[in-house]
């Protein structure tokens, strides 16, 4: 529970949207870790029309797209 005492509104707003984004990950069978390492690198690349591609449940399926093809 130390995640409680951020320090300010600020602080736990920030954490609580990552907190999301991680519980988000797991409920969709996504590792959160992986998932955040190829959002971080791709987010700046990517046009803002195709931004829905990184959202877990989306990543995921195109991830599955892109492993079945390299694996064929």
């Amino acid at each position: 529970k130390a995640w409680l005492f951020v320090g300010s509104d600020r602080g736990g707003e920030r954490a609580a949207m990552m907190y999301t984004l991680i519980a988000t990950c797991k409920l969709n069978d996504v590792d959160p870790l992986v998932w955040l390492t190829d959002v971080l690198t791709r987010i700046a690349d990517i046009s803002q029309n195709r931004l829905h591609e990184l959202l877990p449940w989306t990543w995921k399926h195109l991830r599955e797209k892109i492993d079945t093809a390299q694996a064929a």
